[in-house]
Parts: structure tokens; C-alpha cells; sequence
């Protein structure tokens, strides 16, 4: 059985990639398209132009929107603390780029630690 082809909103990653960035912010949801037509920050800019030339780019522009141009292509965005790769997929497409890079760990729950609470005094230290 065929893989199906992605589509975006009717449009193939072939024909994204022919639109300006005006016609694509008319594709995405309002939030995104009045983001896209106030215009991009100076490092928002620096990015798009790295992403010309290289592959693997880092940032710290969380808030940066996902573009046609920038699928298939890794992206390092800052979480506070390192560096998260993230893969640029075309399911991706008109989200946020620190939607992908987690700011806070997954909460592993475990037994309570030495005066948690009055009821843990009857369990043993370890």
C-alpha cells in the first residue's frame, strides 16, 4: 500500500515551499498569521537566513513559527537549560518551535522522602 502524501491545508510541502511567507501566513490559524504579518524579530530573521545555509542551526526563539522552509531540517532550541534537537516534520507545520523542546521534566513519582509527612514516620528509611 502507497504512502499517503501530506497535505496542508489542500497544499502539498512541494507548493508550500513555492508560496511567500504572506501567502502561507493566509493558510495557518490567527494567532500565526498576525504573528507572520507584524513581522519577525531580528533573530527570528538570523534564523531563517542560517537555515538558507546550514542544516542544523541553534536558537533560543521558542516563539519562532514553523515554516515550509525550514521541513526537514534540525533545529537545536534552548529549554531553559541545553540545547533540544528537533526534527522539522511537515506535521509541524504552523506550530511553535518550543511546542517540541520541553521546558520541565517528566514527573517520576516515588516513595515520599524522610519527613514528607506524618504518615511516612512508619515506613523505613530506604
Amino acid at each position: 500500500m502507497a504512502r499517503k502524501e501530506f497535505l496542508f491545508r489542500g497544499k502539498t510541502i512541494d507548493e508550500l515551499k513555492s508560496l511567500s511567507i504572506n501567502e502561507f501566513a493566509e493558510l495557518v490559524k490567527s494567532t500565526e498569521r498576525r504573528k507572520i504579518k507584524r513581522g519577525f524579530t531580528e533573530e527570528e530573521k538570523k534564523l531563517l537566513k542560517d537555515l538558507e545555509k546550514k542544516d542544523n542551526v541553534k536558537t533560543h526563539c521558542r516563539d519562532m513559527i514553523i515554516l515550509p522552509i525550514m521541513v526537514g531540517k534540525t533545529i537545536n532550541v534552548h529549554n531553559g537549560k541545553e540545547f533540544v534537537p528537533v526534527r522539522v516534520t511537515a506535521e509541524m507545520l504552523g506550530h511553535r518551535l518550543g511546542e517540541f523542546a520541553l521546558t520541565r521534566k517528566r514527573v517520576q513519582h516515588h516513595s515520599p522522602g524522610v519527613g514528607a509527612t506524618r504518615s511516612s514516620q512508619a515506613l523505613s528509611v530506604r
